[in-house]
């Protein structure tokens, strides 16, 4: 049966790099991979057209498709506009109406980009880190919300940080799952010293654990966990922590891969229906002109030809294929070093397609 795929490219360098990915996935469809692909808007982009960064047709293509693949939203010509229908509002409502609530990030260092990262070589050689992360509740969705007046004429920014016993248990035991599957170890992050939403998220850990005997827990404060990133990355295995945390520390560990630009993203529902981007944003200092990196997008859809589609063969392909394409030294200005190839983003999309 044909699979349907939705793509959003959104804003920013997000047309660009989703283009680079349409392209792998043309290619596999040319050897057997049965989908069908069909686009539409959301971001900014949405927002010129229908005056809502999410449209309710968009929303429901993107409920009955097997899979999403998105691009980035935001940009500074919206900066202005309230914040009620804001480009990122569109990335927001798609998480919350299609019940995304388990971010899969993997810190993956292909080894042919060690000495790319920021941090000496034989730090980060290696690394293989799966950070979980809690993507629909936390303080981005808490209420309440918003910028009062005082009684003394002073404005006051206010947030909500709050989680239910069931939002942590779900993605509590994603993270055990995905351990079970890798090394066995889950280090829980969170600030149960001063944040009593993470005393509980803490005692649900250890709950969840008695089930999962194999697996060796740790928890550790999210300050000294950003630290050890830095200091020790490969302790890690998997990590799990809510929203805000997580939004953090995944854009940390992917600078120990070198750079932003190689780390793709799963959000996931109950039922492995996810949408799949690529880590960074829609970078508009750089938009148009055709320089951005567009693995993480192409492995993003890796990411979902594995967990949405069940085509574990047809994501090793794409794997590999990136990793040969790193042999031969191309390179996008973002992992360029002296005597590599220096390419575009789509010469870099077409290499990765020209490999399968």
């Amino acid at each position: 049966m044909t699979q349907q795929i939705l793509i959003l490219p959104g804003d920013g360098i997000g047309p660009e790099i989703t283009a680079e990915a349409v392209k792998v996935l043309t290619a596999l469809q040319a050897d057997g991979l049965d989908i069908q692909m069909t686009e539409d808007l959301v971001g900014g982009a949405a927002y010129d057209v229908h005056g809502v960064p999410l449209a309710d047709a968009t929303l429901e293509k993107a409920k009955q498709a097997d899979a999403i693949l998105l691009g980035a939203v935001g940009g500074y010509q919206w900066e202005s506009l309230d914040i009620s229908v804001r480009p990122e509002k569109g990335l927001l409502a798609l998480r919350s109406n299609l019940e995304l609530f388990a971010n899969l990030r993997p810190a993956y260092l292909f080894a042919q980009l060690a000495d790319a990262s920021t941090l000496k070589p034989e730090v980060v050689a290696g690394l293989d880190i799966l950070i979980v992360r809690e993507l629909t509740g936390g303080i981005y969705f808490g209420q309440p919300r918003g910028i009062r007046q005082l009684d003394n004429g002073e404005r006051q920014g206010f947030n909500t940080y709050v989680y239910s016993e069931s939002e942590i248990k779900r993605i509590v035991q994603v993270a055990f799952e995905a351990a079970m599957k890798r090394n066995k170890r889950l280090c829980s992050v969170d600030k149960a010293n001063v944040l009593e939403v993470t005393e509980l998220w803490r005692e649900v850990v250890n709950e969840v654990a008695k089930d999962y005997p194999e697996v060796e827990v740790q928890h550790m404060y999210v300050d000294n966990a950003a630290m050890q990133l830095v200091l020790n990355p490969k302790q890690f295995d998997v990590m799990v922590t809510g929203n805000m945390f997580g939004d953090i520390l995944s854009d940390e560990a992917s600078m120990l891969t070198g750079s932003i630009g190689m780390l793709a993203s799963a959000s996931l529902d109950a039922n492995n229906k996810g949408m799949y981007e690529p880590s960074h944003g829609s970078a508009p200092d750089i938009a148009g002109k055709n320089i951005a990196n567009p693995l993480a997008t192409i492995l993003s859809a890796a990411m979902m030809l594995r967990y949405s589609l069940g085509r574990e063969n047809f994501a090793v392909r794409v794997e590999e294929a990136v990793s040969r394409v790193l042999d031969k030294g191309i390179r996008t200005a973002d992992i360029w070093s002296e005597g590599m190839q220096k390419v575009s983003t789509s010469e870099m999309g077409s290499a990765v397609a020209a490999e399968l």
